[in-house]
């Protein structure tokens, strides 16, 4: 990271040079400025142009090296291979069209540079070529939105049924809250008129009228069933929020006044995805900056940072306030005896209130 920006800031300060030269020279009065550009300048204009299509194509390859990583890694839902699929899809295609046609470009301008005596050869139309880049781009455009809106449909589409378990994430400024439904399914209605009800333990407002709440259980952990599916009922309680699931691929805004909804099934742990090779290495690369930050907290009479573990995380993904960047909650995937049991040890709402 310190190489690119020691990088960036020398470009900077060499285009400032140039700029500096440049004013300096128009500032100078000169005998003769004919203004039009000879077969020097425009053969240096030619390989200038050429140098910079190896600049932005070695960047490239320097930024896939170097930053690869830090892509989003192994998908946790079983939908996330798709959303996935469609993204490396798309960007392979844009990719591709950028590479050529910015190659073409660029040699085209360096072959044909200005020179002397030399005509420019006009062509009023092609039909043959203004029907290849026409159709050609029709069909791949039209290919990736239908499979896009396909993608997306199948995504977005939330049915609901007995085997799913029905979870509400409510929204506040700076945390979150989950709501589990009891062993009836079906969540409590709620409203944030009856936050400040029963001296303030009822933390997402739920109407004690509906007997449907009384075993609703309120957690600030959030704990998810492997290979269940998951139906998210969301809810703000003051501002507009986006709850982000990363590495579910899964995000919806929470928006104050309305009931927002998202699905998803995971299919690995928090166990096996922090034995994943991208975890361990990026784990590992985490720990080695905050030994040395330790060292540093420690040295000035602070206490040390504590080891990076990686979990699962629920984020909001809209800047809400000064503590946004702190909105987050841990997510835990587990197998459904972990789950069993972890649930069973939690309270109900009727428990809270007693």
């Amino acid at each position: 990271m310190n190489v690119v920006l020691i990088f960036s800031v020398l470009i900077l300060i060499a285009i400032a040079i140039w700029q500096v030269t440049k004013i300096f020279e128009l500032s100078q009065v000169k005998k003769v400025s004919t203004q039009v550009a000879d077969d020097n300048d425009n053969d240096w204009n030619g390989k200038l142009m050429f140098a910079f299509l190896i600049f932005i194509y070695g960047i490239t390859i320097f930024s896939f090296w170097s930053y690869g990583d830090v892509l989003l890694p192994k998908a946790a839902s079983e939908h996330g291979y798709d959303y996935d699929n469609l993204m490396w899809i798309s960007f392979a295609i844009i990719f591709f069209v950028q590479t050529v046609t910015q190659a073409l470009l660029h040699y085209f301008s360096y072959k044909y540079r200005g020179e002397k005596g030399k005509k420019a050869l006009f062509f009023s139309d092609n039909e043959k070529l203004e029907m290849i880049w026409t159709i050609i781009p029709v069909f791949v455009l039209a290919g990736l939105i239908l499979y896009g809106l396909y993608t997306w449909t199948d995504i977005m589409t939330v049915e609901e049924n007995d085997e799913a378990l029905v979870v509400e994430l409510y929204a506040q400024q700076f945390n979150w809250k989950a709501r589990y439904s009891g062993d009836d399914g079906v969540l409590g209605d709620a409203n944030v008129r009856f936050l400040e009800d029963f001296e303030g333990k009822n933390l997402v407002g739920i109407d004690a009228t509906d007997p449907n709440g009384f075993d609703d259980i309120v957690v600030q952990e959030l704990h998810l069933p492997v290979g269940r599916e998951i139906i998210f009922k969301m809810r703000s309680q003051d501002v507009l929020h986006s709850a982000y699931m990363p590495f579910f691929r899964a995000q919806m805004n929470c928006v104050p006044g309305m009931i927002t909804e998202f699905a998803f099934t995971p299919n690995i742990t928090t166990e096996e995805m922090r034995q994943e090779p991208d975890i361990v290495s990026k784990v590992k690369k985490i720990n080695k900056i905050r030994v040395k930050k330790s060292k540093e907290l420690v040295a000035s009479g602070d206490v040390a940072l504590d080891p990076y573990e990686f979990d699962f995380l629920l984020l909001c993904n809209k800047i809400c306030g000064a503590s946004h960047y702190n909105m987050q909650m841990k997510i835990i995937v587990e197998s459904p005896e972990d789950y069993k049991k972890w649930i069973s040890d939690q309270q109900t709402f009727a428990e809270v209130i007693q």
